[in-house]
């Protein structure tokens, strides 16, 4: 991996760790095209180990909001969802996951955007974590189906819940991707570099976080993503 490489995935991820840290989703909508276009081989193992401190660390700080009752099911519905992930990846060529990862970036982020208000039972909860398995497994983007459903919590509920939900999901799918040997000792290393602009991204998030218009940015993550997604498709097809 060259300096400039590095650098760009540095700042790619410090920016996306703040953006989780402020709003509760955002850092594989962000990390996941980028690194798709520097180095695909790179997901969706790095970026499952970059958001497993990550979201322990959101999920600790706002722990009182936490939702236990919608982690248990959301949890239900990932475990089955992350074997069919992992199943995905053992079947599909690079090139067919990068279509994936533009193709679900896009649909994620547009059917987040158009969610209409609603309380999640037990059902919508299953579904959300069913859906957050299957794709974050294969590609390392969760969060949509996540925002979704928990997109009308207060924030401080929304982002411990959700980060809780995504760092058990996390240690599961890597311990599942373990098993089929996509983690390799180049990827965990390149992991493991990335790891101190993470901290950095957090660490700013926990002084602005209270302060910053959710909104705006969730809205601003999401447009980006669909950008982001588009430049992929487009990468892949050309």
């Amino acid at each position: 991996m060259s300096i400039t490489v590095f650098l760009l995935l540095a700042t790619t991820v410090a920016i996306a760790a703040f953006i989780q840290g402020a709003v509760g989703v955002g850092f594989a909508l962000i990390c996941a095209p980028v690194i798709s276009l520097i180095d695909p081989g790179l997901l969706p193992v790095s970026l499952l180990i970059l958001m497993l401190p990550l979201n322990i660390y959101l999920a600790w700080r706002e722990r009182p909001a936490l939702d236990s009752n919608g982690t248990l099911w959301i949890t239900v519905g990932r475990t089955a969802g992350a074997l069919v992930g992992v199943w995905i990846i053992s079947r599909i060529s690079a090139h067919d996951l990068n279509l994936f990862i533009g193709a679900s970036t896009i649909a994620a982020a547009v059917a987040t955007l158009c969610a209409p208000t609603f309380a999640p039972g037990r059902n919508a909860l299953i579904t959300a974590g069913a859906v957050t398995g299957i794709t974050e497994t294969a590609t390392g983007i969760g969060g949509p189906a996540l925002a979704m459903v928990f997109q009308h919590y207060r924030a401080p509920a929304l982002r411990s819940t959700i980060a809780l939900c995504f760092a058990i999901g996390e240690a599961l799918s890597l311990m599942l991707l373990s098993f089929t040997g996509q983690i390799t000792s180049g990827r965990f290393v390149s992991a493991l570099l990335l790891v101190p602009p993470v901290i950095l991204g957090a660490f700013v998030s926990q002084h602005v976080h209270q302060r910053l218009n959710s909104k705006v940015l969730r809205i601003s993550v999401m447009a980006f993503a669909i950008v982001s997604g588009a430049a992929i498709l487009y990468q892949t097809l050309k």
